[in-house]
C-alpha cells in the first residue's frame, strides 16, 4: 500500500495502489441488480441461486427459476400500481421471497428498503412515514400485526404483501395481499404487457439509487441512507477481486436483511459473482444448517464468534479427563503453530506433523461441529474482537479477518490482506478505497462505496459528506508502522478523567467483552475522577460455571446478585486494569469501582440499537441515579425498572444492587509522574 503525507492539512493518508483502483466502474451493460439477474437467467440458468430450508428439507431455485419468479413478483407490483421511484418496505427473516422482493422492487425503478424484523412497531412506524413507504412485504401473520398496529398512523402505505399466509385466514383487509395471488396477478399482467418488464430493467442505470438502509440510530434518530448500484457492485466486485471469490461459493444468510453486510454479502455479491445463497430454516437452527450446507464464505459479528468459543469451551468442561487434557493439549498447539501455517510461514516439520495429527483428532471434528470444514474466507466486523478469540479461530486453520465498514461505505472501508492480519487492527484500505486520519485523530474514506445521500436530509448528508467525496465517519484512529488502521472509539465519546487522561469507553467496553462471562459493558468516566462500568454477564456461561459449582439461582437477576459471580466479573476487571496499566496513554482510566445490572440490556427496553450497539445518551439518563452511586461511597444501591417482555407486556424489576470496588495497577505512579 501506498502511504501520502498531505503536509498542508498534516493528516495521514492511506489508499489502494494504482492496480487496485482500475476497478472503479462497472461493466456497463450490466450495472443494475434486474440486469445482473437476467444475465445469470441466460449464463447459468440451471445452477442454484438460491435455497431454503422448510420443515426440515431443502428447496432451491436457479437462476432461471428465481428470475421468473422475481419478473412476476414485479408485473404483480406494477399491477398494483407500483410506479418508479415508490419505496417498498421489506420485513422479516431470511427467506428468498424476501429477497425477491428486493429485485422486484429494483426491477421497477423503485426503492427497496429491508427492516428489523425484531423492531417494535413504535420503530417501524418512524421508518415507514420518514421514508414515504407506499408498499409493504412481510413474511408472516407477526409482522402484519405490527403493521396493522400502526397503520392508521402511516397514512402513505397503501398495499401490504405477506407471504406465509398461516394464522392469516380470517384477516379481510382490502389493502392485504398474498404473495402468491400477487404472483399469479404479475404473470397476467405480463403476459397482457409485452416488453414491459424488460422495458423497465433496461431503464436501470448504476447512478440509481438501489436501496435504502436505515442507520442504527445510536446517538438519535436513523437517517435512511441512499445507496446506488455502483455503490454496490463496484464494492462487491472489488471485495470479489480481492479475494479471489468464485461462482460455486456458498453463504448462509442469517443476519437482518435490514443491515448492509447482509445486502452486500448476501445479495450483491451473490449478484456479481452468481453464486448460491442459503436461507437457514430459523434463527434457532442456524447452527444445524451450517452443518449441511457448509458455508465458503461467511460472515458474523464479533459476538456470534464469542458465543460459539463459549459453547465449546462449556461443552468441554463437561467433557472426560481424557477428552478435556486431548483438547487443550492440541489447542495449546494450534496456538502455537496454527495461525503461522495459516499464513504460509515456515514451521519445523515435528510441529506440523503434531498439527496434522491435531487436524484429525481435535481440529477437524471441532469445526465439522460448528459447520465451519469448508470455510475459505469469513470476515467479522462491527466490533472489536477479543484477540483470543481470534486466534482461537485462526489457529483452526479458518481464515478470519477483521474489516472495518460502515453503512454509508457500502460495507468496505478496511480489510486485513492475507498473510498480514493482526488481532488489533482492521488492515489496510479496500479495493478503491482512500482513508486518512485527520489532526484531531478523526477517520476519512472516499470510495466507489460512498453513499448517495441520506433521504430528504440534506443536512446530515453535508455534515458527513464534503464536497470532495471525503466522509467523516466520526470515529478516532491512527495508522501502524505497516500501514493498518487502528479505531479506538467513537472521536465523540473519547474523552478526559479530570486528572487529564485520555479515557476511551469503547475500548475499554471491548477489553472487559473479551471475557466469555461477560455479554455487554458501559464504562463511564470523562470529566470524571476515575472510571466506572456498568456490566451485564452472559446467562449462558455464567449460568454454566455456577451450575458446575451447585450456585442455585432462579434467574439473570438473582445470578448476577450473587457474591461469587460478583468475584468472577472483578477477576475480569482487574485483568482489564492490568491490561491497561500497560498502556501510557490509557494506563489512568483504569476502572475503580463497578456493577453488575440487575437486567440485560435490550434492544426492546431502548438500550441498544437493533445491531446491539449501545445507546450511550440513553443508558446515561435512564440509570443517572446509578452512574452518581458509582461516583459516591456507596456499596450498594436499590434500583426499580420498567421492563418490556417478548409478548408486549410490561414489568417491573426490584434489585439491591452491589457496588464494588476493583484493583487497579500503578495508578499512583502515574500520577507522581504527570
Amino acid at each position: 500500500m501506498t502511504a501520502v503525507d498531505i503536509a498542508e492539512d498534516r493528516v495521514q493518508v492511506r489508499q489502494s495502489d494504482s492496480h487496485d483502483r482500475v476497478h472503479g466502474s462497472p461493466v456497463d451493460e450490466l450495472d443494475t441488480f434486474p440486469k445482473l439477474l437476467l444475465n445469470h437467467a441466460l449464463q447459468r440458468g440451471d445452477k442454484p441461486a438460491i435455497r431454503e430450508k422448510d420443515f426440515g428439507i431443502w428447496q432451491f431455485w436457479t437462476w432461471r427459476q428465481m428470475a421468473d419468479e422475481i419478473r412476476a413478483f414485479a408485473c404483480g407490483l406494477a399491477d398494483l400500481g407500483f410506479q418508479q421511484g415508490d419505496k417498498l418496505a421489506i420485513i422479516g427473516d431470511n427467506r428468498p421471497q424476501m429477497y425477491w422482493a428486493v429485485a422486484a422492487t429494483q426491477c421497477l425503478g423503485g426503492v427497496p428498503l429491508p427492516l428489523y424484523q425484531d423492531a417494535v412497531a413504535e420503530e417501524m412506524a418512524y421508518v415507514l412515514n420518514d421514508a414515504d413507504v407506499r408498499f409493504v412485504v412481510v413474511e408472516d401473520q407477526e409482522q402484519v400485526d405490527k403493521v396493522l398496529e400502526i397503520k392508521d398512523r402511516c397514512p402513505l402505505v397503501e398495499v401490504v404483501i405477506y407471504d406465509d399466509p398461516r394464522g392469516l385466514r380470517h384477516y379481510y383487509q382490502p389493502f392485504l395481499f398474498s404473495l402468491t395471488k400477487v404472483q399469479e396477478a404479475g404473470r397476467g399482467y405480463d403476459h397482457t404487457h409485452a416488453g414491459f418488464f424488460e422495458e423497465r430493467v433496461a431503464t436501470g442505470k448504476g447512478e440509481d439509487v438501489g436501496v435504502m438502509l436505515y442507520t442504527s440510530g445510536t446517538t438519535g434518530k436513523p437517517k435512511g441512507v441512499m445507496l446506488t448500484y455502483d455503490n454496490f457492485i463496484i464494492t462487491g466486485r472489488n471485495g470479489i477481486l480481492r479475494e479471489g471469490l468464485q461462482e460455486d461459493e456458498e453463504v448462509l444468510a442469517y443476519l437482518p436483511m435490514a443491515w448492509v453486510g447482509d445486502h452486500l454479502f448476501s445479495y450483491a455479491q451473490s449478484y456479481v459473482a452468481g453464486f448460491c445463497v442459503s436461507c437457514p430454516e430459523s434463527a434457532e437452527t442456524v447452527m444445524h444448517d451450517m452443518r449441511e450446507i457448509g458455508p465458503t464464505y461467511f460472515f458474523a459479528p464479533p459476538r456470534i464468534f464469542e458465543n460459539l468459543l463459549t459453547q465449546v469451551m462449556i461443552r468441554m468442561e463437561d467433557a472426560g479427563y481424557l477428552k478435556r487434557k486431548l483438547f487443550h493439549f492440541f489447542m495449546n498447539h494450534a496456538r502455537r503453530v496454527g495461525t503461522a501455517i495459516l499464513d504460509g510461514v515456515a514451521v519445523p516439520v515435528q510441529d506440523r506433523l503434531l498439527y496434522a495429527l491435531g487436524r484429525v483428532l481435535i481440529y477437524g471434528p471441532l469445526k465439522n461441529v460448528l459447520g465451519f470444514t469448508r470455510i475459505r474466507l469469513a470476515y467479522t466486523a462491527g466490533e472489536a474482537i477479543g484477540p483470543d478469540i481470534f486466534d482461537f479461530f485462526r489457529s483452526l486453520g479458518i481464515n478470519i479477518k477483521q474489516l472495518y465498514g460502515s453503512t454509508e461505505a457500502s460495507v468496505f472501508v478496511c480489510v486485513q490482506p492475507n498473510g498480514q492480519v493482526k488481532p488489533d487492527t482492521v488492515g489496510t484500505p479496500a479495493m478503491g478505497v482512500e482513508v486518512r486520519v485527520t489532526e484531531d485523530g478523526e477517520v476519512l474514506f472516499r470510495g466507489p462505496g460512498v453513499f448517495h445521500s441520506y433521504y430528504k436530509n440534506p443536512k446530515s448528508t453535508e455534515e458527513t459528506k464534503d464536497a470532495e467525496g471525503w466522509v467523516h465517519t466520526g470515529d478516532a484512529g491512527f495508522f501502524d508502522e505497516d500501514g493498518h488502521l487502528k479505531i479506538i472509539d467513537r472521536a465523540k465519546d473519547v474523552g478526559k478523567l479530570l486528572d487529564g487522561t485520555l479515557f476511551a469507553p469503547k475500548y475499554i467496553e471491548n477489553k472487559l467483552k473479551f471475557f466469555p462471562h461477560i455479554k455487554e459493558a458501559v464504562a463511564f468516566g470523562d470529566g470524571r475522577e476515575y472510571a466506572t462500568a456498568f456490566i451485564n454477564i452472559d446467562l449462558e456461561a455464567v449460568g454454566n460455571w455456577a451450575e458446575r459449582r451447585n450456585l442455585a439461582y432462579s434467574g439473570y437477576t438473582d445470578l448476577a446478585g450473587q457474591e461469587a459471580v460478583y468475584d468472577l466479573i472483578q477477576d475480569c476487571v482487574e485483568k482489564v486494569n492490568a491490561d491497561l496499566a500497560k498502556d501510557a496513554q490509557l494506563g489512568g482510566s483504569q476502572i475503580k469501582r463497578f456493577l453488575i445490572l440487575h437486567k440485560e440490556l435490550d434492544a426492546d427496553d431502548g438500550e441498544l440499537t437493533r445491531t446491539r450497539k449501545v445507546r450511550r445518551r440513553f443508558i446515561a439518563e435512564r440509570y443517572a441515579d446509578l452512574i452518581e452511586a458509582l461516583f459516591s461511597n456507596q456499596s450498594s444501591h436499590a434500583v426499580e425498572a420498567q421492563v418490556k417482555f417478548e409478548d408486549g407486556r410490561t414489568g417491573t424489576i426490584r434489585a439491591n444492587l452491589n457496588i464494588r470496588n476493583s484493583e487497579r495497577f500503578g495508578i499512583a505512579e502515574m500520577r507522581k509522574a504527570s
